[in-house]
């Protein structure tokens, strides 16, 4: 028989559990829908605000002949630019609306989520839905999927989608100067040309970032040796790679966890530590796998850090100590404030074959 909370007639524990985890979900799936649409009206801002930059710039370059331009010329360019004025106007009411309306279901989402913690250790009661904790599994799931398409979605807009926005500005300058001075429309390409090859190299490493190839096809010791090297020599930080023990591939998820893990540790040891010198340690057997990063960074207060990220939706420390949960692996945390930074993880493996590990 279920035990009733005091002053009910019909809400029993259990279905308190399980109508918190719907309403949690619910508000969770209105934050995803709000995000997409607030991504789809800062792009939309984004490109009215550089199409009113262009026609302003057309308008000002009218101003300085104004009297050979046709009259009916100017006119079409103020219309213009009342346009685009106008539209952008209206597209960044309706982006503050919507920013709007997100704070407030993040502050539900967070209340709901606290309501939950204190929840969840009745969960194991014999009234408790069974699968009240695999909700539980299920929503950081999908939040660690969406916060990963959010760092996607910036990257993209901050990388490629500005410069090919950049692209079609500087090919709409060629075409002005193509008649009028060759010379300067030749220069006007050349930089083009350059801006494009710099995109390519930065759409190459992005795609590398994303999802290696080499991940798949060699497995997770080359690919870190790769992308460390990359790490090397873009940012200038010394970083070594110890490989130990014997192992051939590793299944797929655990090889996929710890490139990310270790991906994720060194950009925390670059932009939060300011590390200038990593060591990253794999030691691989039959049975386990175990993974150091230790950094000369500045360090930090783990438990605070903690408290903190945990409130937040970004890729940290408490998903990253999650996921390695989910593979029945630990995950341990040693620093603190100027003595830098060492993460520790094992994660129980099962290999294909025992081939040593060749440094």
């Amino acid at each position: 028989m279920e035990e009733q909370i005091p002053g009910t007639s019909e809400l029993t524990l259990g279905s308190l559990i399980e109508q918190t985890f719907s309403a949690y979900e619910k508000t969770q799936a209105e934050l995803i829908e709000i995000d997409v649409l607030i991504k789809q009206s800062a792009a939309e801002v984004e490109r009215l605000a550089q199409r009113n930059a262009r026609v302003a710039n057309y308008l000002s370059q009218l101003q300085t002949n104004f009297d050979t331009v046709p009259r009916e010329d100017i006119k079409e360019a103020y219309d213009a630019l009342i346009n685009a004025q106008q539209r952008l106007f209206t597209m960044r009411g309706q982006l503050e609306k919507l920013q709007s309306d997100q704070r407030n279901l993040r502050r539900l989402a967070d209340m709901q989520r606290r309501l939950l913690a204190v929840t969840e250790g009745l969960a194991d009661l014999p009234d408790a839905p069974a699968r009240a904790r695999d909700q539980m599994n299920a929503i950081r799931i999908i939040q660690t999927e969406e916060v990963a398409r959010q760092v996607l979605v910036r990257r993209m807009h901050d990388g490629p989608a500005s410069s090919l926005s950049n692209f079609i500005l500087q090919a709409e300058i060629c075409e002005r100067y193509f008649n009028a001075d060759p010379d300067q429309a030749k220069k006007e390409l050349k930089a083009l040309k350059k801006s494009a090859a710099e995109t390519f190299n930065a759409v190459k490493s992005f795609i590398f970032d994303l999802r290696p190839m080499m991940l798949d096809d060699l497995g997770v010791v080359p690919t870190l040796r790769r992308y460390i090297e990359s790490f090397d020599e873009k940012h200038d930080i010394s970083v070594t790679l110890n490989v130990t023990g014997q192992a051939g591939r590793l299944e797929e998820h655990v090889e996929v966890t710890i490139f990310r893990a270790v991906q994720e540790l060194l950009n925390n040891a670059r932009v939060h530590g300011h590390a200038n010198e990593i060591d990253v340690v794999l030691d691989i057997d039959e049975e386990r796998l175990l993974v150091v990063v230790e950094d000369n960074g500045g360090g930090f207060n783990v438990d605070e850090t903690l408290s903190e990220q945990s409130t937040r939706s970004t890729i940290g420390l408490p998903t990253l100590k999650d996921r390695i949960a989910m593979l029945d692996g630990e995950l341990s945390i040693q620093s603190s404030l100027g003595r830098g930074t060492r993460v520790e993880f094992t994660i129980p493996v099962t290999t294909e074959a025992a081939i040593a590990i060749t440094q």
